[in-house]
């Protein structure tokens, strides 16, 4: 009894900010192929996970604790650098750690993203095999740090 509250308390609550529903679907694959059972919230864009961890005005559709945002850094509206920009300049939301999950190679998003407190910066593998070890390494992570 008291393993499945520590276990329930150790619930990281998953926040995919990514547009591209195949690769939305790629990671919830790769979570099934890894067992893990974590809450995921699915945000299309920037301004839609904003609002998604802010609320306006009701309970935030993310739960406040033990929250972790992977993170694509192209998409419409509002892109990932931009997103990180307004998180990072929200007192409630500043210190939500971040992993960025994106095709972009670029060193000069890479900088910016570290400039911006990334907890982390990995390019989204060719294979599902690879990415599905990818996953269970970020689940590692997270499973082991400590989260308010």
């Amino acid at each position: 009894m008291e393993y499945s509250l520590i276990m329930e308390d150790k619930m990281t609550n998953l926040l995919l900010v990514d547009d591209d529903e195949i690769d939305v679907m790629t990671v919830q694959r790769a979570f099934k192929k890894n067992n893990i059972k974590n809450n995921l919230f699915v945000a299309n864009n920037g301004l839609e996970a904003l609002a998604m961890l802010r609320g306006n005005g009701n309970p935030p559709v993310v739960p406040s604790q033990r929250r972790l945002i992977l993170l694509d850094l192209n998409m419409p509206k509002m892109g990932g650098i931009e997103f990180l920009r307004e998180l990072r300049s929200d007192a409630e939301l500043r210190a939500t750690p971040v992993i960025v999950l994106t095709t972009s190679n670029e060193d000069k998003d890479k900088v910016e993203a570290y400039n911006l407190n990334v907890a982390g910066y990995i390019v989204k593998p060719v294979t599902f095999t690879k990415f599905v070890e990818a996953v269970a390494t970020l689940n590692q992570y997270w499973t082991l740090s400590e989260m308010p």
